[in-house]
Parts: structure tokens; sequence; C-alpha cells
């Protein structure tokens, strides 16, 4: 058996739906679904204790030695990801006001705090779970919170306001998408069972997409309260073309991200990414 492990988030289950659902061949390989939240998966893949999972790509760049990168499965935010928002509305210049305040993160080996970081290295984290910024922030106990998943939708429900998102921040000053998320797999597996799940998640990629309404059918039982358009749009905005192959403006980006970061004093590098390919 292979455990493979994701968020119980309604992109990562729309894009995993077919190999759970025996929707797809995967040949004598046998999966083992395990769900948990993205910094506890980081956590876990640094321990190495799962044989495929989701992380943050900035938990990659501690992670690559043992793990390697798919080239399928990512969460990447075309002009849009993770979102700073705060109880005022937006200053004139968010990204100086934010120097020296309290940010609510949810997690310090999180792509979204990292790319916090290079956008206002001054900001002081305070750790919450993901599904607790929002109340966090309303009850005025940080000054904003970075959220990330549906929160990047919900937070005006909560009478909160954007102050900034990285995502747009990122392509102003890159040109380039936000690569948050993807899905890697354990080198000690050997390249030919590596290959393998490398085809196996692709082909649940591309079977989701193409039954999309029998699929996020079953993403919506995962979307933690988002109507159907809501889920629909969660779902356009990080199960897409670069979900199926992060292309060459994917891995332009990956590259990019890690190596700000280290020049930052960020990660640990200088990272060589290589994405292994269901074709390779």
């Amino acid at each position: 058996m292979i455990r493979v492990a994701h968020s119980p988030d309604a992109d990562d289950a729309f894009m995993f739906w077919a190999m759970a659902a025996g929707r797809i061949d995967t040949g004598d390989r046998r999966y083992v679904h395990e769900l948990a939240d993205i910094e506890t998966l980081n956590r876990r893949a640094l321990a190495g204790e799962l044989e495929v999972t989701a992380v943050s790509i900035h938990a990659y760049a501690h992670l690559s030695g043992r793990y390697a990168l798919l080239a399928h499965g990512a969460s990447i935010g075309d002009r849009y990801g993770p979102r700073v928002v705060a109880r005022a509305p937006a200053p004139a210049d968010p990204r100086a006001t934010l120097a020296g305040r309290t940010v609510a993160i949810p997690g310090t080996l999180t792509t979204a705090w990292l790319a916090l970081q290079l956008y206002q290295p001054a900001v002081r984290p305070v750790v919450v779970p993901f599904l607790e910024i929002e109340d966090y922030v309303a009850a005025g106990k940080a000054d904003a919170g970075l959220l990330i998943h549906e929160g990047q939708l919900t937070f005006g429900d909560r009478g909160l306001h954007l102050w900034a998102d990285m995502g747009e921040w990122w392509h102003a000053e890159t040109g380039l998408p936000l690569p948050l998320g993807g899905n890697v797999v354990r080198r000690d597996l050997g390249d030919e069972l590596m290959r393998g799940v490398a085809r196996d998640l692709k082909a649940s990629i591309e079977y989701g997409l193409a039954h999309r309404a029998e699929a996020l059918r079953h993403a919506q039982g995962f979307s933690r309260g988002l109507d159907t358009a809501r889920t629909d749009r969660f779902i356009d905005m990080y199960v897409n073309t670069y979900t199926v192959d992060y292309g060459p403006a994917g891995r332009r980006a990956v590259a990019e991200l890690l190596e700000r970061g280290h020049r930052a004093g960020l990660i640990p590098g200088p990272i060589d990414v290589a994405f292994l390919s269901a074709n390779s």
C-alpha cells in the first residue's frame, strides 16, 4: 500500500477523486488516502513519514533530498493567491503599514508565509490554524491575517478587508504565477514506482477535469461551507492547466520563488528542482 496524503480541501478532493474512487487504472499500485492540513503534511514530510504527499513549495526546499517534486498536482495562483486581511480598510501603503504588525499565519513552512516574508520581512508572525485565522483577526488578536484555502473567498463575510494579495504582488514583481503547493513522492520508492505514481496522479486530475460535474459534487463535501458557485470558483482557481502539468511558466515560477527565498536567507539552497513527470 502507498500512503497518499493531501489536504481535506475542495481542490485536493477534486484532483484526487478519480484515484480514490477507483475511476482510473492504477495497475498493481494500491493507495490509502490520508487527510490533514497542509502544515501538518509539511511536518510529516520533513520526518519522511509519507510515500506521497501534498506539500507547500516552501516546504519542498527542505525536502528535496528525500522527495521528488511531481510535475502534476500543483496549486498555482495566476495573479491571485494568499491574502492579507485586516479589520480596518486597506491603508494607502499596506506593505509599509504591515512593518512591525502582528500577522496570523497558517504555518512557517507554508508558501504563503514565504511570500509574505518576501513582500514585507518586518511582520511579526503568530501561527494560528488556518481555519481559525479569520476569527482570530476579527476578534482583534492580531493586526492582520494571512489567508489560504477558502478563506481567500470568505473573508468579506466576516467584515474583514483585503490589504494585499500575494499572488497579485508576485505577478507584478516577476510576471509569473505564484506556485503555492505541489505533490511529492519519496525517492526510496525507486524510479519505476515513482513514475507510476506520477502517471496515476496525472490521470486522476485529467479524469476529474473531464468529468467536472461529478468531481465537483464530490469536492463540495470538502468545501467547508462554500456554496456550489464559490466551490466551483475555488476549484477553477487551483485545479487548472498548471495542475495537469506545471508547464514552462510554472517551472520558472518555482525556480524563481526558491531562488528569491534563498537570496533572502529564508530557505536552504540553492535548490535545483527537477520535476518528475508521468512521461519521464
